[in-house]
């Protein structure tokens, strides 16, 4: 089996479980999404517990790709951090769905523990880049980084449910204007 088929059956899983979770991951399901046999998803991971284990890893590694594409993109720490609220955006654009991270950290409890620490790695990965951009933009000491950096991040995370539980976009953008409004995002300088 090719190293294709080992992307295929990671990008259908992580579509479901940005739709229905960890629990929402069905082996049967997931084949017929990419037109293998089932027996042929357990040749690649043992059971759903690496299945998911590997795609809430490869999630949060393509986040922190994504963030540091974001930073090189936008040249600078402030404008970076008012264009994070981008990469949560995108779910709801990809039909609704809401980042993995937090669909997943929502059934932490029921998640077997190779996926909570990947779930976990995906919030750290998040509060970490936010925490170096509010530091190198001089919008907090280091004293006060990565509180403000959990704030926002909890914020942002927390609009993305709104909007999707509503099945609205435009919540979600007036939630994160309101962030900004209210300081907890920093305002670009112009």
């Amino acid at each position: 089996m090719s190293k294709t088929s080992r992307d295929e059956i990671l990008n259908a899983a992580r579509l479901t479980a940005q739709a229905h979770g960890y629990t929402g991951l069905n082996i049967r399901a997931l084949a017929d999404d990419v037109g293998i046999k089932a027996a042929s998803i357990y040749y690649h991971f043992a059971s759903k517990a690496d299945l998911g284990a590997a795609v809430a890893q490869r999630y949060w590694e393509d986040t922190a790709r994504d963030l540091q594409a974001l930073r090189e993109t936008e040249g600078d720490a402030l404008k970076s951090l008012s264009r994070y609220p981008h990469i949560f955006r995108r779910s709801l654009e990809s039909q609704n769905r809401l980042c993995m991270g937090s669909f997943m950290s929502a059934e932490y409890d029921d998640l077997p523990d190779p996926v909570k620490t990947e779930v976990q790695k995906f919030a750290d990965v998040n509060v970490a880049w936010l925490n170096a951009q509010l530091q190198e933009a001089q919008v907090t000491g280091p004293g006060d980084s990565e509180t403000r950096a959990r704030a926002i991040f909890s914020a942002i995370a927390g609009a993305q449910l709104m909007a999707r539980s509503r099945n609205d976009i435009n919540l979600f953008d007036e939630l994160i204007e309101g962030y900004s409004q209210a300081g907890l995002l920093p305002a670009v300088r112009k």
